[in-house]
């Protein structure tokens, strides 16, 4: 019997290994086994400005530039969730935070915006839905229209970051690369306020979502986390 279990744990050990070092192909079932919310629906274990943030039949959403935050860091994981933009959006999905009082320096954003407006489709490429923001954009634009719903899938294993937005790899980011606070690996230049290196940035960290940044709002549902 503990010659079974002890097997049982090596094959789940081995594949978690497996699965988080292969690229994602696609979205995950996010009804399996470890799947939680990243949130409870009374934010009650999320960190956020009193009256900021809020969910609406479902939908989570901010009423200023205020972003929400985890109660507690991650390591390793997998996050699952669909968003909704409007008219010239621009959010993010904030992880490895080390510090949720001067997130921007401390932190890798996952970019959400609103490709389809003038201002975000003629920005760097690099700050456009699917970019690891300021620093490596996504390999194509496949954000819906404001008012769609969008799905998004990212999984953080170690100093890797894999994104696959609406059922398609579209940026893969291997931190351990982005050694300057100056210059990217394909010599773009890093924006002034990303002050730290990516490489260098703690991977155990919250987890946010920025709210309703530029005057646009951003809208989140299906907020789903499994650890690896």
């Amino acid at each position: 019997m503990k010659s079974c279990l002890l097997l049982t744990g090596l094959l789940l050990a081995l594949t978690t290994q497996l699965f988080a070092q292969t690229p994602p192909t696609g979205h995950p079932n996010t009804n399996g086994a470890g799947w939680k919310p990243l949130f409870e629906r009374d934010l009650s274990d999320a960190g956020y400005p009193k009256g900021v943030w809020s969910y609406s039949e479902g939908e989570l959403t901010a009423t200023e530039d205020k972003a929400i935050w985890t109660a507690r860091a991650y390591d390793d994981f997998v996050l699952d969730l669909q968003f909704k933009t409007a008219d010239g959006t621009n959010s993010g999905i904030v992880v490895h935070c080390s510090d949720t009082a001067n997130w921007i320096p401390n932190s890798v954003e996952i970019q959400i915006a609103d490709d389809h407006s003038k201002k975000w489709s003629e920005s760097p490429k690099n700050w456009q839905c699917g970019a690891f923001f300021g620093h490596q954009a996504a390999t194509k634009s496949l954000v819906k229209k404001p008012g769609e719903w969008n799905r998004y899938t990212i999984t953080c294993q170690g100093k890797m970051i894999y994104i696959v937005l609406n059922n398609q790899l579209v940026n893969t980011i291997d931190l351990s690369k982005f050694t300057s606070a100056k210059t990217n690996p394909d010599g773009s230049e890093v924006p002034a306020w990303l002050s730290k290196p990516a490489a260098d940035l703690p991977l155990h960290g919250y987890i946010g979502l920025q709210g309703k940044h530029a005057g646009a709002p951003i809208y989140f549902r299906n907020l789903k986390i499994k650890e690896l």
